[in-house]
């Protein structure tokens, strides 16, 4: 927030109810040369809601200026606000202008307003961070082999061979398994250090009927192909110890057919859901006009449990439920899956649980669109979730620096920092890829993806599961091209507000196209080392500019070719300017950076000029 000598405004914390409301002062002082001052309001409101309007109350004249003041009543949640007043009989506005970021006292109403959060704040070990994303089954076998036979499961012997792609000869999807497991984690601590992430976020580890796990058949128990609840304690032990963090996917928005809440093969002791009305599990899942239960997308294997539910919520949430127990293991943090279908009540519920193991706990929410303009409290304060998944950024900024389209990136990054709680800003998952999106390498080198699709990285028609099974690889110049970019979008990545996040095997040069073959296992043997040390050298960086935590985007500027991203917290400040295309590019280096410090380049860019792919990093 920048004001200028003529208007200037505080706001002061008076008292805190238990309830989790707040009572705010708020003041505004206007300089009485710019005329007669009357009738001042401040207009405050919730996203998507009718403006509220508090007539602010003429304390004094002092020194010039005019002094207004009220208290403003307000629950937790995210606020919009701003003044109003009459200036010399004329009705007045007070915003600020986008661009200079200059307060101003204008007619206008369509310019930017303020945000104000009250009661929302995120843990601090996530803020700015970075996040290395592990697909378990995929990322490493520990020393000890946990292949033991299972029905209905079958077992790579080969690491590097492809995963079954499509249904299995006995119509089975996703029971291909290569024994990813907790001790492979464990034993590349070093590794996933060194490459620059503190946190872990690791896929399902739940007992499950699939290689995904995204369809749990046990909530309290370690799938026996992962390892066990000992071994994740363990590992939560060692990564503590070197002072990173571990996030797991909740999958709460449905269980598989084959668990033992629902029990359609009769697996499992217990009398499941699919088994009657007597089952104890009944009442969990959801039902359709009819008396039904449903299934999630209409998958057979995956019955929707039910939110509103008050024994459902209560087997995860309550004391001693399946939240309790995770956390008794160590983790540190949830990513809640399909978060957007989870109801808002049973959000609160997670948080109450997380909050109550671990005051700093994070919880993380699998939201695709724009969480503020969704009519739901994903991020208001201390009802819901501390962050969401960026697919709206990385969305934009693969089409800006493949596709050169300046307008959509300009539009995610406003909507962010207008509408989004700053605190939540620092911890959105700003991702290379996700186990559900082709990878990265594919995204930016092949032209396989609708350019007008909904989201960059969808398929053209014509790219079936055939096609995708017997699909190439990158390679030789492509590759080449492809990696280029791909660093490209990795810098831009790492110097923007949130948490950057690696998906396991994107700093090896890992490929694939849809959520399947981007499943692939990491190539322990055959990876591009020249792109784990970019990667490494990079977040060495970022981690070394610790004021980039919480440091805000205070300028940014796209053009065809460049852009520009400065970052700002307290009197430390950066400015990033990044080539996206092959040809040489003359900055334009504002002229309090003519005696900063290069403190990054990359193909001899200097800030006079960017080459091809380059770019150059400036701190004053």
């Amino acid at each position: 927030m920048k004001q200028n000598e003529k208007v200037v405004f505080n706001f002061t914390a008076i008292e805190k109810t238990a309830d989790r409301k707040m009572k705010l002062g708020v003041d505004i002082r206007i300089a009485m040369e710019l005329g007669w001052i009357e009738k001042v309001r401040i207009l405050i409101n919730e996203y998507g809601e009718e403006k509220r309007e508090y007539f602010m109350a003429h304390v004094k004249n002092l020194d010039g200026y005019a002094y207004f003041y009220t208290v403003l009543n307000l629950e937790a949640g995210l606020y919009y606000y701003h003044f109003s007043l009459e200036l010399n009989g004329m009705y007045n506005e007070v915003r600020y202008e986008p661009k200079t970021k200059e307060l101003c006292i204008t007619t206008r109403t369509d310019l930017p307003v303020w945000k104000l959060n009250i009661g929302f704040s995120v843990p601090k070990w996530a803020a700015g961070a970075t996040m290395y994303h592990i697909f378990l089954d995929r990322y490493r076998r520990g020393k000890n082999n946990l292949l033991v036979p299972m029905p209905k499961r079958t077992i790579h012997n080969d690491w590097d061979e492809q995963p079954v792609i499509g249904p299995n000869q006995d119509k089975l999807w996703n029971v291909d398994f290569y024994g990813g497991n907790l001790e492979g984690i464990e034993e590349t601590l070093k590794y996933i250090k060194r490459l620059g992430c503190s946190i872990i976020y690791i896929s399902p580890l739940c007992l499950s009927q699939s290689n995904h796990r995204y369809d749990t058949s046990d909530y309290e128990l370690v799938d026996p192909y992962a390892g066990n609840n000992e071994n994740l304690k363990k590992l939560c032990t060692e990564a503590h110890k070197k002072g990173m963090h571990i996030i797991i996917d909740a999958v709460f928005n449905h269980v598989g057919n084959d668990s033992k809440y629902f029990n359609e093969y009769h697996n499992f002791d217990t009398v499941g859901a699919y088994e009657g009305k007597e089952s104890p599990y009944y009442k969990w899942f959801k039902k359709d006009e009819t008396g039904k239960i449903t299934y999630w997308w209409g998958m057979k294997n995956l019955p929707e449990c039910d939110g509103n539910c008050e024994e459902w919520k209560n087997y995860i949430c309550d004391v001693g439920g399946v939240i309790d127990k995770w956390f008794e293991l160590g983790i540190d943090g949830l990513r809640l899956d399909v978060a957007d279908e989870l109801t808002d009540d049973f959000i609160e519920n997670i948080r109450i649980a997380v909050k109550r193991n671990k005051p700093d706990g994070f919880i993380l929410g699998e939201v695709w669109k724009n969480p503020m303009r969704m009519n739901r409290k994903y991020l208001e304060g201390a009802n819901g979730m501390d962050s969401v998944m960026n697919y709206l950024l990385s969305d934009a900024l693969i089409r800006y620096i493949k596709l050169g389209d300046t307008e959509t990136l300009q539009n995610v990054l406003y909507q962010i920092l207008m509408e989004y709680p700053e605190t939540a800003i620092f911890t959105l998952m700003n991702f290379t890829s996700t186990h559900d999106i082709s990878r990265i390498l594919n995204i930016l080198g092949e032209d396989d993806f609708k350019e007008n699709g909904e989201w960059i990285w969808d398929l053209k028609e014509h790219c079936d599961l055939i096609w995708q099974k017997n699909a190439k690889q990158l390679g030789g110049a492509d590759y080449r091209r492809a990696k280029k970019l791909l660093k490209v979008y990795l810098i831009i990545l790492a110097f923007l507000p949130g948490i950057l996040t690696i998906f396991y095997g994107d700093e090896a040069g890992v490929q694939g196209i849809g959520n399947l073959l981007n499943r692939k296992t990491y190539p322990w043997k055959k990876r591009d080392k020249d792109l784990v040390n970019f990667v490494r050298n990079l977040l060495k960086l970022r981690n070394k500019l610790e004021f980039l935590r919480e440091a805000s985007l205070t300028n940014y500027n796209i053009t065809t070719n460049l852009i520009y991203l400065e970052r700002k917290c307290n009197d430390e400040v950066i400015l990033v300017v990044v080539n996206r295309s092959n040809k040489t590019e003359k900055p334009e280096i504002p002229k309090e950076y003519e005696m900063a410090e290069t403190i990054y380049t990359t193909h001899n860019s200097t800030k006079d000029k960017v080459t091809p792919f380059g770019a150059v990093i400036l701190k004053k």
